[in-house]
């Protein structure tokens, strides 16, 4: 026993500063990418592959020739077809490592202030909470760290200060923006009437509008917040993170919104990690 571990000490010495870190670096991005599958579709995507190389291996032991040519040309193209499989699971990955501090170094944006931000989150309260008196439908869009450049410019562009008489007027029915989203960024109402995508969820509860859904949908690609006023309900919703959090009132929604905008740091982190689940009805 003691030369064993005196084995593995000299082994140690010789290896370098380099070696170790390289090593913790490459653990800690297996570790990053075996939790981002972990809860998703595509870790039974990965079990698939781990069965076909097993197969590969024991057709190529036992002399299987044919089944072992098949696995074997499949494994040729696997590459492109793991990019094709992984497609979403690869954007959302890049995405995440985007939102990491070190990716702001690169972000040019100017972060709005506390007092801006509260400000904001009051008036899209308000706006809520009288649209839902009134059974207006709305979405409202409030960008965080995802840029959505792409769906602004689906959009008309308005570069104005939120407020709720703003906001309320924008999503009068049978007005030329009120079938779109209004997105913020900051404390500007940057566009309005915004083409957003639809959620590929089939599982979702029926009574779900349109609206919904496009809240829904953003939520899976983007880390953006998303207030939803049911036309049919008068009902106010969040969506965030592929969920939706639903009948909520003026001042639930504000503590919502000042949790998921305002605070920043380890607590934000901490939040979003909370998993919005639909509640009944």
């Amino acid at each position: 026993m003691e030369a064993f571990f005196n084995y593995v000490i000299k082994y140690i010495q010789l290896l370098r500063i380099s070696d170790l870190i390289d090593v913790l670096i490459v653990a800690i991005i297996f570790y990053y990418l075996i939790t981002l599958i972990r809860e998703t579709r595509a870790m039974q995507l990965v079990k698939g592959i781990l069965f076909l190389f097993a197969v590969f291996f024991v057709s190529q032991y036992f002399k299987l020739n044919a089944l072992n040519y098949i696995l074997g040309g499949a494994m040729q193209i696997g590459a492109f077809a793991i990019i094709v499989l992984f497609q979403p699971e690869l954007r959302s990955l890049l995405e995440r490592m985007g939102r990491f501090k070190v990716g702001r170094i690169i972000d040019f944006a100017v972060d709005s202030s506390e007092e801006e931000l509260t400000a904001m989150i009051g008036c899209v309260s308000v706006a809520a909470e009288n649209m839902s008196r009134t059974k207006t439908g709305a979405l409202i869009v409030i960008e965080r760290n995802t840029r959505l450049g792409e769906f602004i410019s689906t959009g008309t562009m308005l570069e104005a200060n939120v407020t709720s008489g703003l906001l309320e007027n924008i999503f009068v029915p049978n007005t030329p923006l009120h079938d779109g989203a209004v997105i913020i960024r900051g404390g500007k109402i940057i566009t309005a009437g915004c083409l957003l995508p639809l959620t590929a969820n089939n599982n979702l509860s029926r009574d779900l509008g349109t609206r919904h859904r496009a809240a829904i949908g953003l939520s899976e690609v983007t880390d953006a917040v998303i207030v939803v006023v049911s036309e049919e309900t008068g009902k106010i919703s969040i969506a965030l993170n592929g969920s939706l959090t639903r009948n909520l009132s003026r001042d639930s929604l504000e503590k919502a919104l000042s949790k998921l905008i305002i605070q920043r740091g380890e607590a934000q982190q901490r939040i979003d990690r909370i998993k919005f689940w639909k509640s009944k009805n």
